[in-house]
C-alpha cells in the first residue's frame, strides 16, 4: 500500500528526527565531551526504538501504526526530557546517582579513576538557557505531535 504524501513525510520525521537528535547527542559525547548521566541514556533508548519502529514502516503493514508507534517513542523521549531537565533546574528532585561513561580497553581501575562523574541535577550545556534535555523535550514533543497529525490527515 502506498502512503498518502502526509503520511509519507510522517514517516520521513518518524526516521529523521530521532536520527538528528542521537547524532547530535554523540557529536555532544565524543566530539565536545559532554558525557551522558544516567537520564540522558533514558532518553536515547525511546529514540531508538523510533528509529527501528519508522524503518519497520519502510517494509511492513500496516505501515501508519508502526510510524503512530514511532512518534509515541519519540513523545516518550521527550516526556523523559522533560523530566531531566525539571530536576536540572531544581523543580523536582530526581535521581541521586551519578554516572560514568563506560570506557573500554586498558587498566579497568586506572578507567575507573579518571572516568568524569557526571551528575543528572546539573546542566552540562545550555543554548538560551535551555539544556540539552530541555531542548529535546520542545523538539521531540514538537515532532511527535507533528506526526501524528501528519497522520490524521485523510487521502484527497
Amino acid at each position: 500500500m502506498t502512503l498518502h504524501p502526509s503520511a509519507k513525510l510522517a514517516q520521513r520525521l518518524a526516521l529523521g528526527v530521532p536520527a538528528l537528535l542521537l547524532g547530535g547527542a554523540y557529536l555532544s559525547q565524543y566530539g565536545f565531551g559532554l558525557y551522558p548521566c544516567e537520564m540522558c541514556w533514558w532518553q536515547r533508548y525511546p529514540h531508538f526504538a523510533a528509529i527501528g519502529l519508522a524503518l519497520l514502516s519502510t517494509v511492513v503493514e500496516p505501515k501508519r501504526l508502526w510510524i503512530a508507534l514511532a512518534a509515541l517513542a519519540i513523545l516518550i523521549s521527550g516526556a523523559i526530557g522533560a523530566f531531566h531537565a525539571g530536576v536540572e533546574y531544581g523543580w523536582w528532585e530526581g535521581l541521586t546517582a551519578c554516572s560514568t561513561p563506560t570506557l573500554g580497553g586498558g587498566d579497568p581501575l586506572e578507567a575507573i579513576m579518571n572516568a568524569p562523574l557526571v551528575r543528572c541535577d546539573e546542566v552540562q550545556w545550555s543554548l538560551f538557557g535551555i539544556s540539552l534535555a530541555g531542548w529535546n523535550f520542545l523538539i521531540s514533543s514538537v515532532a511527535g505531535v507533528a506526526i501524528l497529525l501528519l497522520l490524521r490527515r485523510k487521502p484527497a
